[in-house]
């Protein structure tokens, strides 16, 4: 399936050295405002207040949502689980959890004078400390064993365009949550993670047309070939991010607010990770100096017999 009627000629490596301007701006503002300002990091890693509460009918999240907010308690994340008649409600730490757990009651008796609440406990942020941990960690790992993976499959040039280009599209994600101030929560974690993915997935669908077209333009320039596979592939860029933007939208539009942090970081992760697929990792590949000589075996030359 194409989505151009021909392939276009688009010279996408010649714009790449002011477009490596772009990005490394990017990542600077980004890495400042996550050092300097900071992740506004959600109860999921600071800990909290939770409270179970069962309603006698459906729970109407939004809703509840909304009283509390009206209640007096605006910073309440309010997610379902188990049946559709039980929520929990997450607060920021508090000293007294039986206070809070009788406005949580009263604000919730609006929506629902039958409405019980199950349990109210606190959450030690030593949990969230240690899920954040796991988290970066998890990210560490992900990016080695790219540099690992890319090196195998084809050269440590593209290894190192895939690894920079890896590590762009998270450090963008997370600093325009800084900028923001948008909770960063397990969910958005999630999603960050999920961009990694998406975004070497991307890059080895045009390595691995680098590879054909080199063995195929032995005549061509590096640069030439680059943007013969870039441009190949275009139509499949356009509509793997078109359909999976599709998708990610709705759910940012209409899946509710539980939703917005996580499908707003894979908007992000996967309009900024496409391209840096092309202007990050191949770009640093083809500067690195990657030419037929890296891809292209060399032929061994025959012995020459003996003979008269």
């Amino acid at each position: 399936m194409e989505f151009f009627r021909k392939v276009p000629n688009i010279g996408f490596m010649r714009q790449r050295k002011l477009l490596y301007a772009f990005s490394a701006l990017s990542v600077a503002i980004s890495l400042g405002a996550i050092f300097f300002k900071g992740l506004n990091l959600g109860l999921d890693f600071t800990g909290g207040v939770v409270v179970e509460a069962s309603f006698p009918g459906a729970a109407d999240i939004e809703r509840t949502r909304a009283a509390l907010v009206s209640g007096g308690i605006p910073d309440a994340q309010v997610t379902q689980f188990g049946t559709s008649r039980d929520v929990l409600v997450r607060l920021p730490p508090h000293d007294d959890a039986n206070e809070v757990g009788r406005r949580v009651e009263a604000v919730l008796q609006t929506v629902d004078p039958g409405v019980e609440i199950r349990r109210t406990e606190i959450v030690g942020a030593a949990i969230g400390r240690e899920l954040l941990t796991k988290g970066l960690t998890a990210m560490a790992i992900t990016l080695a064993l790219i540099l690992i993976y890319i090196a195998l499959r084809f050269r440590w040039k593209f290894g190192v365009g895939a690894v920079l280009a890896t590590m762009h599209d998270p450090i963008v994600v997370l600093g325009l949550f800084a900028i923001t101030g948008l909770t960063f929560d397990l969910a958005v974690l999630a999603a960050v993670l999920a961009v990694i993915g998406y975004s070497i997935n991307d890059t080895v669908v045009i390595f691995d047309r680098v590879r054909e077209r080199f063995q195929s333009m032995r005549k061509s320039t590096p640069t030439e070939v680059f943007d013969k596979s870039v441009n190949e592939t275009l139509s499949r860029t356009v509509i793997t991010s078109g359909s999976t933007l599709i998708v990610v939208v709705s759910l940012f539009l209409f899946g509710g607010e539980a939703l917005k942090g996580f499908s707003l970081a894979l908007i992000i992760g996967i309009l900024v990770g496409t391209y840096s697929t092309v202007y990050v990792a191949s770009g640093v590949a083809l500067d690195l100096g990657v030419n037929h000589k890296d891809l292209i075996p060399s032929e061994r030359r025959q012995p020459v017999d003996d003979l008269p």
